[in-house]
Parts: structure tokens; C-alpha cells; sequence
């Protein structure tokens, strides 16, 4: 989610000795001397710095490693998607737009993401702001996978706890998103576009390492296997919070909670709220949200497909479990494509091209509803491969942006929460455009065995992306430091402080080096 920035020391310049011995020769000489010394030490200390591992140009310090780590749990977590799916679809036997709408459901705690990056900065739990948090969310996701592998037998305790086990991850991904923004701020684009690849390739490179055995494992040993071995992963997001770099906070907050009922908590949590409403409503941070939300809101037809795909043309969850490594592996390729070749290209072209792109590969789903692939001698299975694959691809590259963008829409002093709010508001688009599905789904009267209308629910969806792009003028012209901007506005609509009051966003110092799912 952010860049590298190399900080190098001034301690030691190497003749400010010699300036201040200048009437003494031999003074000069051991001066010189001892200033040769430092600075070759200074120099090699600066080499051992630069020799620093690195991935996407960002260097794998401790944060930055339990960053990348949350993040590849969030991909690694893919192991139980299929399960999911054929868990709703076969077991609790319920129709396409029912899943739609139980999908809709587990996704409500990415839309509060805002009030979690709140809870961190004003609520110390057991002194730290970032660590307890992250084992925390751990131990809820473990608990949430573990229940669905042993009790969980109806629509609604499924929902409960794949709402359970999604809190746990939105809950963490605010975490370490707190950690990463601050470090995108007042840079540029190319360096903000690094650490969102450093973030979404490992997220992507967890869905590598799961994808094939997703499906595998659900077709030689069932989805409560799966969702027994899904429940340990989890706890590597507790693992990794020993890695954090953060101050123990001391006094009133060593205990486990701060007393809400405390006069001076509810003042700041009141002039927090204030302050993040003056921050959104700035043109430069609210005209670029309302396009991100109306391009995440048109509708899908995912669902639908999933149930075409399996009861129609007979794909086998170990199929799919192939099919989800291949997109996996182009979601590392969109992200490589972003980095190497799209980073420093203007927000409005990039949009405009891979939705442009996207929609017209998007039709060639009706190709394989209408058969149609076989006229050309492609079986259904390796044209759903290619299409996926390219269709991903497309689609990470065109998220990229909106993560890049987010990021430095936040100013000074309040990037958790009002990056947490960016992306929740983007989620909320996600979550409608899901809902939208579903009602189409029910409207073209696709059901589990029913597909007659299909291909022209597929290309209305598909159609829909466009409808956004009139608005592309909402977004900023160029790469310009979009946080100083929203500051200098916060100034001169007469607010004396746009940081936080009382509380802060993160306890961890300042790094030398500094990017999600998709949120959902």
C-alpha cells in the first residue's frame, strides 16, 4: 500500500571536524581521521541497509513483512470459498439468488471498517493499538471456521459465521492499513503503487498457495474437512503481531478497556466524527469517492455462473479448485501489470481502458451459456480457464487504482479511519452491485436448474459497468499530492486542525520503507 523511502542519517558528515579544528594541524589530522572512520562505518551500516531484502521495491522490514503476512492470510482464506459455495448450494440446497444475498450479508462488516479503525486508535487493548488487535482477529476467525466444521447446520448459522470470520479479517486489514497509509502519504503515485503491490501480491500469492487444493480437498474429503483445516490459518494473522513495532501504552489504557463512560473519550470521539465529516465532504476526497462507489455498484452475475457452471455443465469442485489457481495466478499478473506498466498512468485512462476491455471480454461468458465455444472447437473447460484468466487479470489492474488513490486521499493524522472509510464506501458499492445481481437473478428467473435467461442477465451486468464512465471527470487530472490539497481546504473552510484530537493513528514510528481483497 505505499513505497520506499530511503531516510539517510546526517550524523556524520564527514569534515565537521575539520571545520571547527582549523587552526590545529595535528588536531586537523586525528580529526579527519576519526571523521574517515565514521563515515566508512556510516557507509557500510548504509550498504547492510540497502542490502535489505526487497519485494515490489519495498523493503521487508518487520511491519512490512506482518503487513504482507495479513495479507496473504486474506488470500490463503480462498481455501474455503469453493467450500462455501457448494456448502450453500448443496447441503442447505439454496437457489442462486439466496447465495447471492447470504454472500451480501457476510460482506456487512467491510462496511463499518471506519468504526474498527477507531476501536484501534482510541482503545489500547491491553496497552497496544495494533498488536492486540491483530491477535484478536485471529483467534475470532479461527473460532468462526472452527464452528462451521462442527455445528453449523442452517442459511442462518452459516451467515452468522461467515459474518464472524469476515469481521475478523475486515478487522485486521484496518489494522495493518492503518500501518501502510501513513507511509503513501505526500508520495507519489509509482511509490503508493509499490506497497499496494507488495499488499495485493501477497494476497494473491495466498490464493496461489490454496487455490488447487480448494477444490481437491472438498471433492476427497468434504467441506467440513475443509473448513476444519481453513479455521488454523487464522491464527498466523496472531502470529505475526509480535512483529509490529509498537510503544506500550502506559497509564489509564493498561488495562484491557478505556472507560467509555469517560468525559474526555466521548469529547474527542465527538470531534473525531466531526473531523471525518469535514475531511469526506472536501470536493477533492468526495467527488472521487461517489465515482469509486458507482463503478463497485453495478450489478453481477457471479452466482448465477457458479450454479451454471456446476449443475449445467457438471464442473467438479477439483475443476474449480484449477480454475481458482489460474485466477489466482492473474491476479499476481494484474498486479504486475499495474506495477510495471500502469502505475504512472493518469486514474481516468486507466479506468476508462480495463472497464472498456473488461466489459467486452465480459460478453464472451454468453459464448459458453450458448455453447457457442464449441463451434470453435473449445471445450467448456478450457474456455472458462482463458476466460477467467483474462478477465482477472483485467480486473486486479483496474482495482490497483482505486487502492492508490484512496491512500492518498487521506491527510495527515487521519489515514486509518478515513482510508477505512474510502474503502468501506467502496465495499458498500461492491455489496449493491451483489444485491442488484441477486434481484436480476430473481427478475430473468434463473434458478439451480433453470438458465433460459442467462446470457441477457450476463450482458445486462456486463453493459452496466459502463454506466459510470461519464463520471470520470470526478477523479483527479493528475498525480498531484491529493492529501495536501484536502488539508489545505480543511485550513481554508476555517478547520484550525485537521488531525485527530485525542487520539492517534498509529503508535509504530516512521519507517525507512513503506499497498487488500479485492476488500471483499
Amino acid at each position: 500500500m505505499s513505497g520506499v523511502l530511503p531516510l539517510s542519517s546526517r550524523e556524520d558528515e564527514p569534515f565537521i571536524g575539520a571545520r571547527n579544528s582549523a587552526g590545529n594541524g595535528d588536531s586537523l589530522a586525528i580529526e579527519m581521521e576519526q571523521e574517515t572512520s565514521t563515515s566508512t562505518s556510516s557507509g557500510g551500516s548504509s550498504r547492510k541497509k540497502n542490502s535489505r531484502l526487497k519485494c515490489f521495491g519495498v523493503d521487508l522490514s518487520p511491519d512490512n513483512v506482518a503487513v504482507a503476512m495479513v495479507y496473504f492470510v486474506q488470500g490463503v482464506l480462498g481455501l474455503a470459498r469453493l467450500a462455501v459455495s457448494f456448502y450453500l448450494k448443496d447441503d442447505l440446497h439454496l437457489d442462486p439468488a439466496e447465495t447471492a444475498v447470504v454472500t451480501g450479508f457476510s460482506a456487512l462488516p467491510w462496511l463499518v471498517k471506519p468504526l474498527y479503525g477507531f476501536i484501534s486508535d482510541s482503545i489500547p487493548l491491553f496497552g497496544y493499538r495494533r498488536r492486540s488487535y491483530l491477535v484478536l482477529s485471529g483467534l475470532l476467525g479461527a473460532l468462526s471456521w472452527s464452528l462451521m466444521a462442527t455445528f453449523v447446520d442452517s442459511k442462518y448459522g452459516a451467515a452468522c459465521c461467515i459474518l464472524l470470520g469476515s469481521f475478523s479479517v475486515a478487522f485486521s486489514d484496518v489494522v495493518v492499513d492503518s500501518m501502510v497509509v501513513e507511509r503513501a502519504r505526500g508520495e507519489s503515485q509509482s511509490v503508493s503503487g509499490s506497497l499496494q503491490s507488495l499488499c495485493w501480491g501477497s494476497s494473491a500469492f495466498g490464493g496461489i498457495v490454496s487455490s488447487y487444493f480448494s477444490g481437491s480437498l472438498v471433492d476427497a474429503y468434504g467441506v467440513r474437512f475443509v473448513f476444519g483445516v481453513t479455521a488454523l490459518l487464522p491464527l498466523i494473522t496472531s502470529a505475526v503481531a509480535v512483529l509490529v513495532k509498537e510503544q506500550r501504552v502506559i497509564g489509564q489504557a493498561r488495562g484491557p478497556n478505556v472507560p467509555l463512560g469517560n468525559s474526555s473519550f466521548l469529547k474527542s470521539s465527538k470531534e473525531n466524527i466531526i473531523q471525518l465529516w469535514n475531511a469526506v465532504r472536501q470536493p477533492n476526497v468526495f467527488l472521487p469517492t461517489v465515482f469509486i462507489f458507482l463503478w463497485q455498484a453495478t450489478p453481477q452475475s457471479d452466482s448465477a455462473m457458479f450454479f451454471f457452471t456446476t449443475n449445467k455443465l457438471g464442473f467438479t469442485p477439483e475443476f474449480l479448485g484449477r480454475v481458482k489457481l489460474v485466477t489466482s495466478v492473474a491476479s499476481l499478473a494484474g498486479v504486475g501489470l499495474y506495477n510495471g506498466f500502469l502505475k504512472n498512468v493518469p486514474l481516468r485512462k486507466i479506468f476508462l481502458a480495463t472497464t472498456v476491455t473488461g466489459t467486452v471480454l465480459g460478453m464472451t461468458q454468453v459464448f459458453l451459456v450458448m455453447g457457442l465455444n464449441r463451434q470453435f472447437g473449445i471445450s467448456d473447460e478450457w474456455f472458462a480457464i482463458g476466460d477467467s484468466l483474462i478477465i482477472t487479470v483485467l480486473s486486479q489492474a483496474s482495482f490497483m487504482p482505486v487502492l492508490v488513490l484512496a491512500a492518498k486521499l487521506c491527510p495527515e493524522g487521519m489515514e486509518a479511519t478515513l482510508f477505512a472509510t474510502l474503502m468501506s464506501i467502496s465495499n458498500g458499492g461492491n455489496v449493491l452491485g451483489g444485491l442488484i445481481g441477486a434481484g436480476l437473478t430473481q427478475i430473468f428467473g434463473v434458478t439451480k436448474d433453470k438458465f433460459d435467461n442467462l446470457a441477457a442477465l450476463i450482458i445486462l451486468c456486463n453493459l452496466s459497468s459502463l454506466l459510470p464512465l461519464p463520471l470520470l471527470h470526478l477523479l483527479p487530472r493528475d498525480d498531484s499530492d491529493t492529501a495536501s490539497k484536502v488539508y489545505t481546504e480543511l485550513e481554508e473552510s476555517g478547520e484550525e486542525n485537521c488531525k485527530y484530537h485525542g487520539t492517534v493513528t498509529t503508535t509504530s514510528p516512521k519507517l525507512s520503507s513503506i499497498e487488500m481483497t479485492n476488500d471483499l
